[in-house]
């Protein structure tokens, strides 16, 4: 009887965790997070390009500041929001400014804080480049298929924990 056992399980690895997709190693998760952020990242920027002249770091930025209050929003703030450094943000707040789609402002109680706020140019390019964005994104994310939920609230988790705390 053992024989048969051993003879059936030749060639059958005894840790299944070596088998993809049974239990991933971090380091295949890793990798596939990355590449799945590359690659989406890369399309929908691309699309942005050549449909609305606007990088997505542009119009990640042109949608935040569209969705804050008076559609102005600090560049601390920003930088936070999307995700880039001061300068970073600096230089992307710089794009848009020298397409008309915001402009710079002191804060009104610190002269020290710059804010963008958008313009009515601004206004219409997110408007219209977010059909585009949102439409790829929902595109490419419905391969999740029923995974859905599960996708994202373990990525939320992720987010929470590694959240900057202050």
């Amino acid at each position: 009887m053992q024989r048969s056992e051993d003879a059936l399980a030749r060639g059958v690895p005894r840790d299944t965790a070596t088998l993809p997709g049974v239990a991933p190693r971090p380091a295949e998760t890793w990798s596939r997070i990355v590449q799945v952020h590359d690659r989406i990242t890369r399309r929908v920027d691309s699309a942005l390009h050549r449909h609305h002249d606007l990088s997505l770091t542009g119009f990640e930025a042109l949608r935040r500041i569209a969705e804050s209050p008076g559609e102005r929003a600090s560049m601390g703030d920003l930088a936070e929001a999307v995700g880039l450094s001061r300068p970073g943000v600096t230089s992307t707040i710089g794009r848009l400014v020298a397409q008309g789609l915001v402009v710079r402002e002191r804060g009104e109680g610190d002269r020290r804080l710059l804010h963008a706020r958008l313009t009515p140019a601004g206004r219409q390019r997110v408007e219209d480049a977010a059909v585009t964005h949102d439409e790829m994104v929902a595109h490419l994310l419905a391969l999740l298929g029923d995974d859905v939920g599960a996708v994202t609230d373990a990525l939320a988790r992720v987010s929470a924990a590694t959240r900057d705390r202050r």
